[in-house]
């Protein structure tokens, strides 16, 4: 198979790596900021937000793990980690002997409850400040436009 590669153009590829650039640096430095002030990592910090954006504070793990971006060994270790912490438990799915629940716990709430004022002050600090009302929703639509076709085509 001989396919032509449509390479980037200058204007693409300047717009491309800002990207990469500026999401590799908020995520790096958000990251640290949840450890070191709230001792939860990034992904602990994902996992929570999910649940508490769930009804009951549950999810079928491998909706979450989908929801996430997860492969399911890295969504398994990593819910027993969290689950060994006291951050969340793992509940069998009566409707469904294979399948099972994350459910989030006093303590994960807890956890959550207390990382997300300084991590909201943090995405303003560091992004929202930055940004006019104009270009939040120019990136709020291109955001929700890609999510769309990627949800289109989930391979």
């Amino acid at each position: 198979m001989t396919e032509t590669v449509r390479w980037l153009t200058p204007e693409e590829q300047r717009a491309w790596r800002g990207f990469v650039r500026l999401h590799e640096r908020l995520g790096g430095r958000l990251g640290r900021l949840l450890q070191s002030e709230s001792k939860v990592s990034p992904a602990d910090y994902a996992v929570l937000v999910h649940l508490t954006d769930s009804p009951e504070g549950r999810q079928r793990h491998q909706d979450l793990a989908r929801a996430l971006e997860w492969e399911k060994s890295r969504m398994s270790h990593h819910i027993a980690r969290m689950a060994g912490r006291g951050m969340v438990v793992r509940e069998e799915c009566p409707e469904d002997g294979r399948g099972a629940f994350v459910v989030i716990t006093d303590a994960g709430r807890e956890a959550i409850e207390a990382a997300a004022p300084r991590h909201v002050e943090a995405v303003r600090e560091l992004f929202l400040d930055h940004v006019t009302p104009a270009e939040l929703r120019v990136l709020t639509e291109i955001s929700e436009r890609v999510i769309r076709r990627m949800d289109e085509d989930p391979s």
